[in-house]
């Protein structure tokens, strides 16, 4: 029996809400640099807790289930991380396997030595920078984040996520972010909704915007030529926060954008929606 046509155009948008809200979350990828998606179970129950180690995890509804976001750090090792999830006073412990990736190299040229070879004024500097940072990365909100990611600039992809580097022939930390290729002065827009932690210059990053949205999922942008928003302010997904730039440690004009999950620095492409 054909259902109503009242009826088939309810199930049609109920079917259309449900695949959008499957849209919201980053994609599914267990390896170091990635995110994995945890099913908590179904959402008929009060929203359940969940940690890894000490650090707390984002808890979403999607559609009918509790799901977690587990951002993996680029040095793990491709074995199960044991995540804890409480409701109430229950607690129950899951085994989430990771797999392995390998990651290319990238080698560049840096002109100012100072930014390769820091001299002691300058370390003393970039030790204030990373314990600021720090704060600014490990805090975790209440606030609901909305994962359904928007590029924040145009331009080509000039460095991906994770890439193994080498500055003037010397080996440094992989690269923690995402690069778009593009013209100083090009608008740097805001992925999504949220708060400004922190906007002003670092020794390596330049001019830098930290952007809270919520549960332990922070962004931030690098080498801005120009900040256009302040320390706590709110802003929407769109939002002007500054423009490219090459201020800091950089070869030519780029936007680095960063994803931080559970104080974790995680592959942005991962949100970006398709």
């Amino acid at each position: 029996m054909r259902a109503p046509r009242w009826l088939a155009g309810l199930l049609t948008a109920a079917a259309l809400l449900q695949s959008h809200a499957a849209q919201a979350l980053p994609r599914h990828t267990p390896v170091p640099g990635g995110v994995a998606v945890i099913d908590l179970g179904p959402a008929d129950t009060a929203r359940p807790a969940a940690r890894w180690d000490q650090q707390p995890l984002a808890v979403l509804r999607d559609g009918q289930r509790w799901v977690a976001l587990l951002g993996i750090p680029l040095d793990a090792l491709p074995v199960p991380l044991e995540i804890a999830v409480s409701r109430g006073s229950t607690v129950t412990r899951l085994s989430i396997p990771i797999g392995s990736k390998a990651y290319p190299e990238q080698r560049l040229t840096v002109k100012n030595a100072r930014h390769v070879d820091p001299d002691p004024e300058d370390m003393a500097r970039i030790e204030r920078e990373q314990a600021h940072t720090a704060a600014i990365k490990a805090n975790f909100s209440d606030t609901v984040p909305d994962t359904r990611f928007v590029a924040p600039a145009q331009g080509r992809l000039s460095s991906r996520f994770g890439l193994k580097r080498v500055f003037n022939g010397q080996a440094r930390n992989p690269h923690s972010g995402l690069d778009f290729a593009a013209a100083s002065g090009a608008p740097v827009k805001a992925p999504a909704a949220g708060m400004v932690t922190d906007a002003g210059n670092y020794f390596f990053n330049g001019n830098t915007v930290f952007i809270d949205h919520g549960q332990g999922l922070i962004s931030a942008y690098m080498h801005l030529s120009r900040i256009d928003v302040q320390v706590g302010q709110r802003v929407n997904a769109g939002a002007l926060i500054g423009a490219v730039g090459a201020t800091g440690r950089a070869t030519g004009p780029h936007l680095h954008w960063t994803v931080i999950l559970n104080n974790t620095p995680v592959d942005p492409e991962a949100f970006l929606t398709r």
